[in-house]
């Protein structure tokens, strides 16, 4: 999917988990557009990981999609998968946009200013039957990147 308007420009390493990862998958290489750079499988740590990243250089982080390798033992690695999701994005009303005219569901509220003070919006966590993909069980907010923070993932 190379048409897509708007870029990820980074977040803080997280991992998240599912029963099946394939979910994920759609969700965070299709759609998001992130980077798979490797893969990793433990059996003492019960989890076969697909390694993404987002963002260059002192941007650059991780993103784990986990499944446990076994679901009936310990660790589940799936369990809980994750609550929330902040990602910069360099343009919003290109992300929503794109984004909803292939199924992903957002929550109700629409854009609006965050917390912080930059314009945000929230990938639901679950799909409906109008809108078949949501965030595979995680709330993803999207944030429009200020200047400095499109300048610093542009620079490196």
């Amino acid at each position: 999917m190379t048409d897509r308007p708007f870029r990820v420009l980074g977040l803080q390493q997280i991992a998240i988990g599912a029963a099946d990862k394939d979910p994920l998958r759609h969700l965070w290489l299709e759609l998001l557009g992130l980077e798979q750079v490797g893969s990793f499988q433990s059996q003492a740590e019960n989890v076969d990981e697909d390694i993404l990243v987002c963002g260059r250089g002192p941007l650059r982080v991780e993103v784990d999609l986990m499944q446990p390798i076994d679901p009936a033992r310990k660790p589940r690695v799936n369990e809980p998968p994750l609550n929330h999701v902040g990602l910069w994005v360099d343009d919003l009303d290109a992300a929503t946009s794109w984004l909803s005219a292939r199924g992903v569901r957002f929550t109700p509220g629409g854009i609006r200013v965050g917390a912080a003070g930059h314009r945000v919006c929230f990938i639901h966590p679950k799909g409906s039957e109008q809108e078949p993909q949501g965030g595979v069980g995680v709330l993803i907010e999207l944030v429009q990147a200020p200047p400095e923070v499109i300048a610093a993932h542009d620079a490196s």
